[in-house]
This record gives C-alpha cells, sequence and structure tokens, in this order.
C-alpha cells in the first residue's frame, strides 16, 4: 500500500484544519503500515480506535467552525462525516470479531475517503472560512 503524503494539494488553506488533516494522515499511513506488516491484532486495534476517535474530534471541529460562521452546507458535510464514523466503527466491530482481518479494499477505502472528502468538502469548506475568518 503506499503512503499518503501531506502536500499543498490537501491545503484547505485553513492552518487549524490543516494540522488537523495532517494527524489523520500520519494514523491512516500508520494504521495501514500496521495491516501490511501484520502487527499484532492488539495494535491494529490501538491505531484503528485512535483513527476513529481523533478522525470524530476532528469533525466536531469542523462542524464547530461551520456552526459558528453559519455554513450553508452544514447538513449535507455532517451527514458526509456521520457516514464515515460509521463505515468506521463497523470495520471496528468487524475488527473485533475473532479472526477477522482488515482487508486492503478496506484501507483504500479509507485512504478514497480521506482524501476525497478533503479534497471535495474541505476544499469547498476552507474556502468559505478563508472568506469569512
Amino acid at each position: 500500500m503506499k503512503e499518503l503524503v501531506w502536500d499543498n494539494t490537501l491545503s484547505v488553506q485553513v492552518n487549524e484544519i490543516d494540522d488537523d488533516h495532517r494527524k489523520l494522515l500520519d494514523l491512516f499511513n500508520m494504521l495501514n503500515h500496521a495491516v501490511t506488516n501484520k502487527e499484532p491484532e492488539k495494535y491494529i486495534g490501538a491505531v484503528l480506535e485512535e483513527l476513529i476517535c481523533c478522525t470524530a474530534w476532528h469533525f466536531s471541529h469542523e462542524e464547530r467552525l461551520m456552526v459558528k460562521y453559519n455554513y450553508e452546507d452544514l447538513d449535507s458535510h455532517k451527514e458526509e462525516h456521520h457516514n464515515l464514523i460509521e463505515s468506521a466503527r463497523d470495520m471496528q466491530k468487524k475488527f473485533i470479531q475473532k479472526g477477522y482481518q482488515i482487508s486492503s479494499e478496506e484501507i483504500e477505502f479509507l485512504e478514497r475517503w480521506l482524501t476525497g472528502h478533503i479534497l471535495g468538502s474541505d476544499m469547498e469548506l476552507g474556502e468559505f472560512l478563508g472568506e469569512v475568518i
């Protein structure tokens, strides 16, 4: 699996959101490496939990900014957040079941979702916040 590398194409031009995204990319890479290298199940589980918790915190951070500055696409953006957390929690529940391995397809799903969300909805949010902050 390839590693996600932060560069300016992923920047939404809002430092506090970019900082969160860098952390999420780092955690994604840790999970990716752990799965690829067949690290111990407890370690993979711990990294997955940290990724989910940090993602949920980041989403609430974005949503707070959206509420504060009256972002008109708040509801659809929140729905995207909800769907990702739900998908990640479903993956985690399956992982907790004895013998379940996180597949390369699931890692690719997380990668596509993370980068797609940043390059899509979050870029729009960044443009909006750049005008009002």
